[in-house]
């Protein structure tokens, strides 16, 4: 089997020696008709796909049989996914290649108009040129495009669109598909449109069809004869090639591929329980939704109620000049009187008034958030706002940037929005940015499309979830670039996929970490990955695209994308000019066209011939993957420093085997206590989520005890994570040799280096082996001394202290082992026997000096929170020994100091933010 590969920098001799060109018609039985316009005589389709990303190359040749120039116009249509990476034209003998430029300014609203008038369906863009051919003339155009395919509903879909409009000679569409994992499904539908991808075609090839498969590569050919063609349409309008498959997948941490030191990682896991979900269906009745898009809304929900699961909750919330909500209050659980109900109530739904956007999300929003509020944080399940209009807003608020803000502080990231907007009156614009700005997705509904079946289709792809907040991580050492590596929710059928760039070629494994919450437990997958073993996975591949680069235009493509969604999501225009620029430069490097790129075609003799544009409109770059570029070295949005000198000592703090510190100002005393927890373990020590919206877990490692202790052995924190919800969502690990921070972009930081970093109000301070401080909004700070040992004793392990230096932003209703006390009033009591009432010490210092002994028949106690916790005189070291802390020490794992048990502070893995049980105590 030969595989055709072609780059936009050898097009031209490409097409030369393919297809013969040569450069008159000398040749052609030309007709009488000198005023005919020019027409087609082949078109040629070649698409070589590895391991899911695309690439597709497209030639047509025209003929201009009249005795003077006539205009040839070219015209396909690609996916909207796609970035054109090239176009070339050869006219006559004359070469005219295409360069990707940058974008002038003034251009915006040439390419709008071209890119939204000319295209009725959101799946894809249609690419037109048009050239003066010379008489007696044919002209040859050659087009490239690159896209990595989404997976949706358990299958890869490739569209190739075939309409040449009018019937032609030589009509030829070849794939050569190569998947190393495998091939487990594959099939070819009938032709058809793009409106009936997502409706499910018949999978029955078209006639002509061959189809070649091996168990990892396979090769589809079509090309239809002249009465085959006029069979299927006259007038040379085929429709859409379509192909679908689907590969092997094996239980771990997914498919890596990995190719000249570029990796792309597919993770989609199978055989995984539903995670219950919480959803609440928004859906317009303004009066535009009156006949046909009412009712085949409603029939959609009738189907989606009915596929509803036991396990899920749901609510029905419909709006027009007024907002109305079926169950007031509450989310009901699935059964055949709520669905009966439900069905009812939207077949009353009329349609009349105006429409109030802000209102039916507000509504909504508050609704899913106080009933996520009532319910068992130990139980995990999916939260979603289903959206559905057909309009602008008419009523109330109808300001977009407004309308997002009032969203985006109603939702507060407790839950996503998925938007529909159905036919072309509706803002897109501000659909995608209120589906991006809360982790969900847009999708457009053709207004001749029929809504009940892509509705369906829609809430089918978010219907399942399967695993929800999961974090993707690589050996820090192996790893320069990476996309985003953190997505709330996995939905079954779908697939998440990192990119990202390796430090070194050579390296011999690359180490995987994939963890996330399934519906009743943590998951947690790991895997080392050796990189040789797996470039040699596909030799036979690789011999025959030595320089093919597929692996690194991926992570290109993928890099390009996410850029282009934060630009559309930010509101800042400093950052959206930022992130222009990087878009811009990944445009540039890989020659895409893209809304910030321009395509100039000029002569082989460097004359203008013409220009065309982008087809790609700003507002409409529908990549509905989250995927964020994320860099290690400095970006130009944040800022690097050098450490500052500061001097700040805090005794509120857990460091050692853990040993707990709390420190009472007011009272001028501390308290201590130890907790023995096991390895393993991960405890709570600051649980802020719904006030201040921070949240820091520690997990402990273990290690023999010394020789002649009293303990089996010794638990020391090897990780500490700090979890930040407001304004944004960031996350922070320390771990005794690295920081990772994850926030807007991502840093990984080595604890043997002196850097500051500041990112969306976060700022982290790394003083070189010796401690990394954590600030949060200047009102909230956390030091973390970091323990290194270069000669460790067999008991010793390297470890982290965590101490609190600042609290003043976190809220009153702060909990955790160490958070509970921060706000908590405590005396120091006397008790004894001989006299009627306690003796108080106003503090530590008065009580210790009354003497090293407790008086017989006397102790002292704590009392806080209502209780008289025993206490005794210890002494505690901290900050490696460099402070001494005289404390009241409370035996047996603090039993009644503090809230509950100890283990009601573990949590199932580091990124957990949800309220511990010890919290309603």
């Amino acid at each position: 089997m030969i595989v055709l590969l072609v780059f936009y920098f050898s097009l031209a001799v490409w097409g030369q020696e393919l297809w013969n060109l040569r450069g008159d018609v000398d040749y052609l039985d030309l007709d009488s008709r000198s005023d005919s316009k020019p027409h087609m005589t082949d078109f040629i389709v070649k698409s070589t796909i590895f391991s899911r990303y695309a690439f597709t190359a497209v030639s047509s040749t025209m003929v201009n049989r009249a005795f003077r120039p006539k205009d040839a116009v070219f015209q396909i249509q690609i996916p909207a996914r796609a970035f054109i990476s090239n176009f070339t034209m050869i006219i006559g003998k004359k070469v005219h290649q295409s360069k990707v430029m940058t974008k002038a300014k003034n251009s915006k609203d040439k390419i709008k108009e071209h890119s939204g008038k000319n295209n009725k369906n959101n799946k894809v863009e249609t690419f037109t040129v048009t050239v003066s051919l010379p008489a007696r003339t044919k002209g040859l155009f050659l087009l490239t495009y690159e896209e990595l395919l989404e997976r949706r509903l358990g299958q890869y879909t490739h569209v190739i669109s075939v309409r040449p409009m009018r019937v032609i000679l030589k009509l030829l569409v070849e794939i050569h598909l190569t998947e190393p994992s495998g091939i487990t499904l594959l099939e070819v539908a009938l032709l058809g449109n793009s409106k009936q991808i997502s409706q499910g075609l018949e999978a029955s090839p078209p006639p002509s069809t061959k189809i070649n498969q091996t168990r990892t590569t396979a090769h589809i050919k079509f090309a239809p004869t002249i009465s085959q063609q006029v069979a299927i349409a006259e007038n040379g309008v085929l429709g859409d090639f379509i192909m679908r498959y689907d590969v092997n997948r094996e239980l771990g941490v997914g498919d890596i591929q990995i190719q000249n030191g570029y990796f792309v990682h597919y993770f989609a896991p199978k055989d995984l329980p539903p995670v219950p979900k919480n959803v609440v269906f928004v859906i317009d009745t303004s009066a535009s939704m009156a006949g046909r898009k009412i009712s085949q809304t409603k029939d959609a929900l009738f189907t989606i109620l009915n596929d509803l699961r036991p396990i899920d909750h749901f609510n029905i919330i419909n709006f027009s000049g007024r907002i109305k909500v079926w169950q007031h209050g509450k989310l009901v659980p699935v059964t055949r009187e709520t669905v009966r109900d439900a069905k009812k109530y939207i077949y009353l739904m009329s349609p009349s008034g105006g429409t109030n956007i802000n209102d039916a999300i507000q509504t909504g929003s508050k609704l899913l958030k106080d009933y996520i509020a009532q319910q068992d944080k130990s139980v995990w399940a999916v939260s979603l706002i289903i959206f559905l209009t057909d309009g602008r807003p008419t009523i109330a608020e109808v300001q977009p940037h407004k309308i997002l803000s009032n969203t985006r502080k109603a939702a507060e990231k407790k839950f996503c929005i998925f938007t529909l907007g159905i036919g072309r009156d509706v803002d897109y614009r501000l659909l995608q940015r209120m589906s991006l700005e809360n982790c969900g997705v847009m999708r457009r509904i053709n207004e001749d499309s029929d809504a009940s079946i892509l509705l369906k289709g829609f809430f089918d792809e978010i219907g399942t979830p399967l695993l929800s907040d999961i974090r993707v991580d690589y050996s820090e050492d192996s790893v320069e670039y990476v996309t985003q590596n953190f997505f709330p929710n996995y939905f079954n059928g779908s697939e998440l996929i990192i990119a990202g760039k390796l430090t070194d070629n050579t390296s011999d494994n690359l180490h995987v970490q994939v963890a996330a919450s399934t519906s009743d437990k943590h998951l947690m997958l790991e895997a080392d990955v050796k990189i040789n073993d797996t470039r040699r996975s596909s030799n036979d591949f690789k011999a025959r695209s030595k320089d093919s680069k597929f692996i690194q235009r991926a992570w290109g493509y993928l890099a390009i994308k996410d850029l282009l969604r934060l630009q559309l999501k930010s509101s800042n225009s400093k950052v959206k000019e930022i992130l222009s620029e990087k878009a811009k430069n990944l445009s540039l490097e890989y020659n895409f066209i893209t809304p910030v790129t321009s395509l100039r075609v000029k002569s082989s003799d460097e004359q203008s011939s013409g220009s065309t544009q982008s087809v790609v409109n700003e507002s409409e770059v529908n990549d509905e993957r989250a995927q964020s570029l994320q860099r290690i070295t400095k970006p130009e949005s944040t800022s690097l420093r050098k450490k500052k000198k500061t001097v700040m000592v805090s005794k509120t703090s857990a460091d050692g085997d853990p040993h707990f510190v709390v420190d009472f100002p007011l009272g001028k005393f501390s308290i201590c206590f130890n907790i023995d927890g096991e390895p393993g373990n991960i405890m709570r020590l600051v649980s802020d989520h719904e006030g201040s919206g921070v949240t820091v877990n520690g997990q402990l490692i273990g290690a023999p005890a010394p020789p002649n202790g009293h303990k089996k052995q010794r638990t020391y924190f090897s990780a500490i994570t700090i979890i930040v919800s407001k304004p944004a969502r960031s996350y922070i690990e320390i771990t005794p040799h690295k920081v990772i921070f994850d926030s807007r972009d991502r840093f990984i930081l080595s604890c043997d280096k002196t850097i500051e970093v500041e990112s969306e109000g976060l700022m982290v301070s790394v003083a070189a082996k010796s401690k990394v401080t954590v600030t949060i909004q200047e009102y909230i700070s956390f030091l973390i001394l970091v323990h290194q040992y270069k000669n460790p004793a067999p008991y010793q392990r390297d470890h982290l202290g965590f101490y609190i230096l600042t609290s003043k932003g976190l809220s009153s209703s702060v909990h955790g082992l160490l958070g509970q006390f921060l706000y908590s009033a405590a005396q120091i009591t006397e008790t004894t026997t001989n006299t009627t009432g306690p003796a108080r010490y106003q503090n530590q210092t008065e009580a210790w000096s009354e003497g090293s002994e407790v008086s017989k028949g006397s102790a002292i106690v704590l009392h806080i929170k209502d209780k008289l916790v025993p206490v005794v005189k210890k002494q505690r070291r901290i900050y490696n020994g460099q402070h001494q802390v005289n404390c009241w020490f409370a035996k047996n794992n603090a039993v009644n100091l503090i809230d509950g048990s100890y283990k009601d502070y573990l949590v199932s893995h580091l990124f957990q933010t949800a309220t511990s049980s010890a919290n309603e105590h």
